[in-house]
């Protein structure tokens, strides 16, 4: 049997079941005083699966219904995670702040170095801190893709301590070939630093403390991937091709009208 006509089947199987049990629970309570006997699960499940075979659509359309509440109750539980961690988000001291760190919107970008559509947003980033000088851009390293990732991250923060971070973190993205502690060790020696020094300072506990945070704020926003962009209690899930516009205007709404709650 074709992989599709089992997802097919199956879907079909769980649908009749689920209205089936809904159906007979209805008529039994129903019918019950009169005739318990008209309550027939037989009859009741051939009716619908013979409805559901010339009605396929109905299909599609149940899952795009059930993917619009999940995703409107995703909503809903990350405005609250949102506005419950909004320092560790937002003024972490652990985090590397760009742009205007006395500015009036904070952007929250959650990253891996190693992720194609973060290395794609970034110049649409960019390009926010640089035309509007009121935006503070916070960065939350989020290593998940391999260990590679993880080496580089602690690298390209160990390099915060010697004021290079922002341009180690460019450099990790533009320049080819994946992120791992080689390349990082590479750019930095590039920027000019000491080597010995810098791997030194990426075992320093503040550095473990930064992507543990970053991690544990990922699972209480429950964040399916990366990038993530929040714009105060805006989000933006990955690196969309109108990204640019959307941060202008996401950035724009809370200028003017605030959070909803704590941001």
């Amino acid at each position: 049997m074709k992989p599709n006509n089992v997802l097919v089947n199956a879907a079909l199987a769980a649908v009749v079941a689920a209205v089936t049990a809904a159906g007979t629970s209805y008529l039994i309570l129903r019918y019950a005083p009169l005739k318990p006997e008209s309550a027939d699960p037989e009859r009741i499940e051939r009716i619908i699966r013979d409805y559901l075979i010339n009605k396929p659509e109905i299909l599609v359309e149940m899952t795009n219904e059930l993917d619009k509440r999940q995703a409107a109750e995703q909503s809903v539980q990350q405005q609250k995670a949102i506005s419950q961690n909004a320092d560790a988000i937002f003024r972490s001291p652990v985090s590397h702040v760009a742009g205007n760190p006395n500015g009036d919107v904070s952007v929250a970008e959650f990253f891996d170095y190693n992720c194609p559509y973060c290395r794609h947003a970034l110049p649409d980033v960019l390009k926010l801190i640089n035309e509007d000088g009121k935006v503070r851009l916070v960065l939350k390293e989020l290593p998940i893709i391999s260990d590679d990732s993880v080496g580089a991250a602690k690298l390209a923060l160990a390099a915060n301590k010697h004021g290079k971070y922002f341009e180690m973190h460019q450099k990790l993205f533009s320049e080819p070939g994946k992120a791992d502690k080689d390349k990082a060790l590479r750019i930095a020696k590039e920027l000019g630093l000491d080597i010995d020094e810098l791997q030194k300072d990426a075992e320093d506990p503040d550095i473990k403390k930064a992507l543990d945070e970053a991690k544990e704020l990922a699972q209480k926003l429950d964040l399916k991937g990366t990038p993530m962009f929040l714009i105060g209690d805006r989000v933006i899930a990955g690196a969309p091709d109108d990204l640019f516009d959307q941060l202008k205007a996401k950035v724009a709404e809370v200028r003017q009208n605030g959070c909803a709650s704590t941001c």
